[in-house]
C-alpha cells in the first residue's frame, strides 16, 4: 500500500493520474477500512500525514471554524459550565477552533489529542504562545468538555452491501502492485468477523444490492472517550443522520465521499493519499455507544439549533459592537448564514452530546428546547 501511496504523490507533482501500477509483485486483498486507514493516515503518505494544505478557501474543503471564529466563541459561551475545567479537541485540524476558543477564554486549560505530526505542526505554529498541551492518546480521566468537530466521519469505516441473500463486505485488491479501480467483495462471513458480520445484518435493509457503511471503529472511539469522561460531556459535531434515515432504503448507494480542492466525488480508489475520505456519521449507533460506556444523551440536535440555543445571537451582537466595516460585517453574516441555514451546514451538520455529572445535566437544560434525541 505504502508503493501505491507514493506514486500517487509522485504523479500528482507531475499532474498525472494515479492508480498505475509499482514494483510489487503479488496479489492482496484489503478490507476497505484498512485502505482508508492507509489513505489518510499513512505516515507521510497519508492525505492527513503529508504536507499539502487541507483547510480553508486554499485548501481541499472548508470547516466551520475556519467560516467564523464565532463558532468557537458560540461553544466556549454555551459550554462555560464545564469549559473552565479544561478542554480536550480530539483532531485539531489547522487549529481555528481552539484559536477562537482560547480567545474567548483566556487562561483556559487546553489540550489536543493529535495523531498527525504535521498538523501538530502547524497547530503549535498558530496557537503559540498559548500553553497547549498536545497528547498522543486519551487521559485516563477527562473533566470540563471534550470536543471532536468533524472527526468520527474521517474515522476509517466499513462498507457492506446486501446481495443474493447474503451482505458482503468491501475489500480493495492490488495485483503486482497495481491498485484496482472497483471495489471487490467477500462474504462477510469469510471475513471471521463476527461484529462487522452482525452489524450488518442488523442495520442494512435486506434489499439486493443495498450499500452503505458501518464504522465500528468510530463507535469504539466514542466508546472510550464516554468511559474516561468524569465531570464532563462530549460534544461530536459531524454530517450525518438518525439510524433510520441513515439506512433509510432509498439510501441505497451510502454515503461514502472524496473531497479535493472544494469539489466532490465517490470514487476513494481515484487518487489515495491526495484526497479526504468521508463517511456520513450514523449518530444512532454514537449514542448508543456512549450509553453503553455510561455516559447520557445530554442532547441531539441539528447544528443551526445547537449553536442558536448555545448562544450564537449574542456572539454575533458582541461581535457587531466591534469596529466592522461593512465588508466585514457581511461576511460574518455570510458565515453566519451558512453554519446555520437549512440549506446549508445547519441541518445536514449535527451535534451530539453525551456526559456525565452535574455540568451534563446543567447543559441539559439549557438545550431542552432544542432537543431531539428522540429520533435517535
Amino acid at each position: 500500500m505504502a508503493h501505491l501511496l507514493e506514486l500517487a504523490h509522485a504523479r500528482a507533482q507531475r499532474d498525472e493520474p494515479a492508480g498505475a501500477s509499482v514494483d510489487a509483485g503479488g496479489a492482496l486483498e484489503l478490507p476497505f477500512a484498512d485502505f482508508m486507514d492507509a489513505a489518510l493516515y499513512a505516515p507521510g503518505l497519508g492525505y492527513y500525514s503529508a504536507g499539502q494544505h487541507k483547510f480553508g478557501a486554499s485548501g481541499d474543503f472548508v470547516t466551520a471554524p475556519e467560516l467564523t471564529p464565532l463558532f468557537g466563541r458560540t461553544l466556549a459561551h454555551g459550554l462555560r459550565d464545564a469549559i473552565d475545567q479544561g478542554v480536550l479537541e480530539l483532531g485539531a485540524g489547522s487549529g481555528a477552533l481552539a484559536a477562537s476558543i482560547l480567545e474567548a477564554r483566556p487562561g483556559l486549560i487546553y489540550r489536543i489529542l493529535e495523531l498527525s505530526p504535521e498538523l501538530e505542526a502547524r497547530q503549535r505554529d498558530r496557537l503559540a504562545p498559548a500553553p497547549v498541551e498536545w497528547l498522543r492518546t486519551l487521559p485516563e480521566r477527562i473533566d470540563g468538555v471534550v470536543i471532536a468537530n468533524e472527526v468520527l466521519d474521517a474515522i476509517p469505516c466499513d462498507v457492506v452491501r446486501h446481495a443474493e441473500g447474503r451482505y458482503w463486505q468491501a475489500v480493495v485488491a492490488l495485483e503486482n502492485g497495481r491498485l484496482m479501480r472497483e471495489l471487490r467483495w467477500r462474504p462477510i462471513e469469510q471475513s471471521e468477523q463476527a461484529e462487522l458480520a452482525e452489524l450488518a445484518r442488523t442495520r442494512l435493509p435486506a434489499i439486493e444490492g443495498y450499500t452503505s457503511e458501518v464504522n465500528p471503529r468510530a463507535e469504539a472511539l466514542v466508546r472510550s472517550v464516554c468511559e474516561r469522561l468524569g465531570e464532563a460531556v462530549a460534544v461530536f459535531i459531524d454530517y450525518g443522520f438518525p439510524r433510520r434515515e441513515y439506512y433509510h432504503p432509498d439510501r441505497s448507494a451510502g454515503t461514502l465521499a472524496c473531497h479535493r480542492r472544494h469539489q466532490v466525488h465517490f470514487d476513494p480508489l481515484a487518487a489515495p493519499g491526495l484526497e479526504d475520505i468521508t463517511a456520513h456519521i450514523d449518530f444512532t449507533a454514537m449514542a448508543e455507544a456512549a450509553v453503553d460506556a455510561g455516559a447520557e444523551v445530554v442532547c441531539y440536535a441539528s447544528q443551526g439549533r445547537a449553536l442558536l440555543a448555545l448562544g450564537l445571537v449574542d456572539q454575533i451582537a458582541a461581535a457587531g459592537q466591534d469596529a466592522l466595516d461593512a465588508r466585514a460585517h457581511a461576511q460574518m453574516l455570510s458565515a453566519v448564514h451558512r453554519l446555520t441555514a437549512p440549506s446549508e451546514m445547519g441541518e445536514l451538520f449535527k451535534v451530539l452530546i453525551v456526559g456525565r455529572g452535574a455540568v451534563a445535566r446543567i447543559l441539559a437544560e439549557r438545550l431542552a428546547s432544542v432537543d431531539q434525541s428522540h429520533r435517535l
